[in-house]
């Protein structure tokens, strides 16, 4: 693994990606990234944006921490479109780090036709971006077998397999990677979010792999399929998450705009109730002027 890391790293498209978001940043936090990626432990490349999808990295040590402040030991992460298997195997080698890092297991499962995209309906989604037949997997076979026994790749159409859902998925969901471009296949996968509030953390990391280029819009694709998600649902609502850009080392990278929180607010981790009966102080704050 950490030989396809090295040669992916001198692809290139990370060398341009690494030209346009890195080398305008302060020289000190490039020097520090070098002696990060040399010497650092997971969660410091994580937090220096060393680690390969470093939308997933993220999401998934947060879901994990996040996890375990909730007292569970075990979630789900997903990814909906496979195609060839990279997030897949990406996301099945950064969550053995994480476990390995916080101790939280993991349940992986990704979600694919198995045969490329399916033919567009309208101009909602997108058909002069993507179109029938693109993205199809190369081996699914192979990237079966090459899947750890805590990750399963479910083939077929997104809406027959979400409709099984439940005989796939046993733990709380904790992130999810939407990677389907249309919006009818956005509005299917985000169906995955009507399960009773028990099966998710009290909000989902999740991931929109197609909101950032410049014609991506609120009418069309996966930005439509938000909008009308929240417009549907009073519990369950799909917000970006707030100053996430602000709060990284380096802030030039598109993906901390694609990371969004789904919120259970009918979770009962999120209720008075619950609250005040695990509250264990009152938060004081100090006063240097008196």
């Amino acid at each position: 693994m950490k030989n396809k890391i090295f040669k992916k790293l001198l692809s290139l498209y990370i060398l341009k990606r690494l030209y346009q978001e890195r080398l305008g940043e302060p020289i000190i936090y490039n020097l520090v990234s070098i002696f990060i990626f040399l010497f650092g432990n997971f969660r410091s490349k994580v937090k220096y944006d060393l680690v390969p999808r470093e939308a997933y990295a993220y999401g998934i040590l947060a879901a994990a921490d996040y996890a375990i402040k909730n007292n569970i030991k075990k979630i789900s992460i997903i990814e909906f479109g496979v195609a060839a298997g990279n997030g897949l195997l990406n996301m099945c080698y950064i969550a053995d780090k994480v476990s390995k890092l916080t101790g939280v297991e993991f349940q992986i499962l990704g979600f694919d036709t198995g045969a490329g995209m399916p033919p567009p309906i309208d101009y909602k989604d997108h058909p002069e971006k993507y179109f029938t037949g693109d993205f199809p997997p190369i081996d699914n076979k192979k990237l079966q077998n090459s899947l750890p026994v805590n990750a399963r790749f479910i083939l077929g159409n997104i809406s027959d397999s979400i409709k099984k859902f439940d005989q796939y998925c046993n733990c709380p969901i904790g992130f999810i990677s939407v990677d389907v471009d249309y919006y009818t296949s956005t509005v299917e996968c985000l169906k995955v979010f009507n399960l009773p509030s028990e099966n998710y953390l009290p909000y989902v990391f999740t991931y929109f792999d197609d909101v950032y280029n410049i014609d991506h819009n609120e009418y069309c694709g996966e930005l439509l399929a938000i909008n009308e998600f929240n417009s549907k649902n009073e519990h369950r609502k799909i917000t970006k998450a707030t100053l996430l850009n602000s709060s990284r080392i380096f802030r030039r990278s598109p993906w901390t705009h694609q990371i969004y929180l789904t919120h259970i607010f009918d979770h009962e981790n999120r209720t008075v109730e619950y609250i005040q009966k695990n509250r264990n102080e009152v938060t004081v704050l100090g006063n240097p002027f008196l």
